[in-house]
């Protein structure tokens, strides 16, 4: 387990132990699954504003066309070739 450059082991201690005893043992489940269920909320949000900002990015790629012209170039290409030697060379 990583843990921030801001907080000492011996300041979690001091975290889990206040929260003992204003919670209870018994509470500690309960409060630990639910901010894993926030930071997992967190995340995806993260990750679905991540997408949203990438797509349009990836839309503006100035080789994509460039890469098409190419493709249809070639496969024109092949085909004028298979046609001139009659088809006999397979690749």
């Amino acid at each position: 387990m990583i843990l921030p450059n801001f907080i000492s082991f011996q300041e979690i201690v001091v975290i889990l132990l206040v929260s003992v005893i204003i919670f209870g043992p018994k509470k500690i489940p309960e409060i630990a699954r639910g901010l894993g269920q926030a930071v997992r909320q967190l995340k995806d949000a993260t990750e679905n504003i991540k997408e949203e900002i990438m797509r349009p990015v990836e839309d503006l790629d100035p080789t994509k066309e460039i890469r098409e012209t190419i493709e249809e170039a070639k496969e024109e290409i092949d085909s004028t070739v298979d046609d001139a030697l009659g088809g006999s060379i397979k690749r």
